[in-house]
């Protein structure tokens, strides 16, 4: 069989796995699909091949002044920092004519014919980043994944941002989901998952004994199923999960 690349042959794939068409899996369709999507929710949200790291671009608008946020596409779940560009190159403090460019330059002049450690230069530029993140600082910002906007505060007021800047925000984005279907723990995941909802639906006929004298067991398949995603997700966060303080910034 081919490896699972949409949403029907991860279906297929994991029905396969649980037995079928050997064994009748009794699970609805939609059941199967409720499934599919919280798999490729918890891929997003923990896995790290689940997002990707962007700097999204953005020119201010009027509405964007008015409202005092900016829009970002939906698939953004996570936005690091945002960094404001002015579109005036040769304003004061903006390109080849900022300070910092002028000093690191002079630095590096300073350097040549120096043989020794860099120890010092990357003195320097951490002094000067910590001078930059004081004097200046970063601009403070709020962002909720499912209102799609990111507030900036107190940068609205003084005219710090206004029509017509350029905004670069560097933001975490859900990957492509069609690229996804063959990831080794979407398919282990999604396919516990289809295993919990069957036992669900058998353990409600508990004792039920069929033709032949089979009884169903549901409860003894929604353990099972329990104890694979209980695995599965520690897994997961061991091996797969960026650590805690990873979007700190």
């Amino acid at each position: 069989m081919a490896q699972p690349n949409s949403r029907k042959t991860l279906k297929e794939y994991c029905l396969r796995k649980l037995g079928a068409p050997v064994i009748q899996i009794n699970v609805d369709y939609d059941q199967i699909e409720d499934c599919i999507d919280d798999a490729i929710q918890m891929f997003e949200n923990f896995h790290m091949d689940g997002t990707k790291r962007i700097y999204l671009k953005h020119l201010v608008t009027a509405t964007d002044v008015t409202n005092k946020y900016i829009p970002v596409p939906e698939q953004v779940i996570y936005v690091k920092q945002l960094l404001p560009f002015n579109t005036s190159a040769l304003g004061v403090g903006s390109g080849l004519f900022d300070a910092k460019y002028q000093i690191h330059m002079n630095d590096i002049y300073n350097l040549n014919g120096f043989v020794g450690s860099l120890s010092y230069y990357k003195q320097i530029g951490q002094y000067l980043e910590t001078l930059d993140m004081v004097l200046t600082g970063v601009p403070q910002i709020s962002f909720q994944r499912y209102e799609n906007r990111i507030y900036i505060h107190g940068e609205w007021w003084d005219n710090e941002i206004k029509e017509g800047d350029y905004l670069v925000a560097e933001v975490y984005q859900t990957v492509d989901v069609a690229g996804i279907y063959n990831n080794a723990f979407l398919k282990e995941y999604t396919t516990a998952l289809i295993k919990e909802i069957w036992g669900r639906n058998l353990s409600k006929f508990e004792g039920v004994q069929l033709p032949g004298g089979v009884t169903l067991n549901g409860r003894e398949i929604l353990s099972e199923a329990r104890e694979d995603l209980e695995r599965i997700k520690e897994q997961m966060r061991l091996g797969s999960e960026m650590p805690v303080d990873f979007f700190i910034g």
